[in-house]
């Protein structure tokens, strides 16, 4: 998952990144390190606050632009 370059990249902590999305820093710890996968509400709340699609939060595709209902 890209969750470590996505929060690296908007300048953010793991701590910050807990407490905007609700959980615990060390859940955030366990998921950019692969130790614990996100659940689907949880990779929605992901990408959703990084304004990404889940395939991009995913490592499907490397476009992250969401899809979006026309």
């Amino acid at each position: 998952m890209r969750l470590r370059f996505l929060r690296e990249k908007k300048h953010i902590t793991q701590q910050r990144l807990a407490i905007d999305l609700d959980m615990n820093q060390n859940t955030v710890s366990r998921y950019e390190s692969g130790k614990r996968q996100a659940d689907y509400e949880t990779l929605i709340k992901i990408a959703d606050y990084f304004d990404v699609s889940l395939d991009y939060l995913l490592e499907r595709t490397n476009n992250p632009q969401r899809y979006k209902d026309i």
